[in-house]
């Protein structure tokens, strides 16, 4: 099945000629695509078309009130802000009918509608698979979505495109770039594949290195990291482990004062050896008397 094949003058190639095996054959140069037979089978087809988004037929119910969500709203911001980075996935059930069926991508078809997009770049699938692709793929991490939020900014991205592509207020934006400031790196690398919001690295901010590990140790084993869980263990650390409290202060004696102090208890200890040391005989034969007269 090839979309292109077919008499249907709205459906375009979104880049008409990229794989080409005949002039990659002759040494021309061009992107470096497989020239023989795949060991795997490909779930698409290699072009990306352009389809109009009255052609696309729904593969799901949407719920009422997924307007409204967060989610739907940051999909909206992300694509006026930068475009559709993901194309659609599509399949043609019927060659000789200009429709095809949605597969994954609700939520995009619903924002470019609202953005008064026409059409949308789409992925040709080739089996009508039940399953949507991105239940296959693995989410960004927390950490991984700091570096590349870090990547973004020292390739020149404001801090404010990046709130507007994110739907975020800036300060949401600053907590995500400075999530691993004053976290040690065993503690990080402990976080590389975790999801959790930047509050809990706030809170692990106040304790020292050590504890910070052993707070995270606890947190994955249990499979819970929360900010009450790490609010938690912080009120469970010792305050020689924690890096917001200061150590109490010294007494601010002057040293001739902290001397007398210290000859006084001399004073204090050596007039109590010598009565014990005065006493000692006679209470040692009391001692012996009253042994014996307990064992008779």
């Amino acid at each position: 099945m090839n979309p292109s094949s077919n008499a249907q003058p709205k459906i375009a190639e979104m880049y008409p000629g990229i794989y080409q095996p005949t002039s990659l054959a002759e040494g021309e140069g061009g992107p470096d695509l497989p020239m023989q037979p795949l060991n795997t089978l490909l779930g698409f087809d290699l072009e990306t078309y352009q389809v109009p988004l009255d052609h696309l037929l729904p593969s799901k119910k949407i719920m009422d009130g997924t307007m409204s969500t967060r989610k739907y709203k940051q999909v909206v911001s992300s694509i006026h802000e930068i475009g559709l980075i993901e194309p659609l996935s599509v399949i043609q059930p019927d060659p000789k009918k200009s429709e095809f069926l949605l597969l994954d991508g609700h939520l995009r078809v619903l924002a470019l509608k609202e953005l008064g997009m026409e059409t949308a770049p789409c992925l040709m699938a080739k089996d009508d698979e039940t399953f949507s692709y991105n239940h296959r793929i693995n989410r960004l991490s927390t950490v991984q979505e700091h570096y590349m939020l870090r990547r973004a900014i020292d390739r020149g991205v404001s801090r404010e495109r990046l709130a507007r592509a994110f739907n975020v207020n800036l300060s949401s934006i600053n907590r995500r770039i400075n999530l691993l400031e004053g976290i040690c790196p065993e503690a990080i690398d402990l976080l590389q594949d975790k999801q959790f919001t930047p509050d809990v690295t706030r809170i692990l901010r106040n304790m020292k290195a050590a504890r910070q590990v052993e707070a995270v140790e606890l947190m994955v084993a249990s499979n819970t990291i929360t900010v009450a869980h790490a609010e938690a263990l912080l009120k469970a650390t010792p305050p020689e482990q924690r890096a917001d409290l200061k150590p109490a202060e010294r007494d601010k004696t002057s040293p001739i004062e902290q001397i007398v102090k210290l000859e006084k208890e001399m004073s204090q200890v050596q007039t109590q050896y010598k009565d014990a040391e005065q006493n000692y005989g006679s209470d040692l034969l009391n001692l012996v008397v009253a042994k014996g007269y307990a064992w008779d």
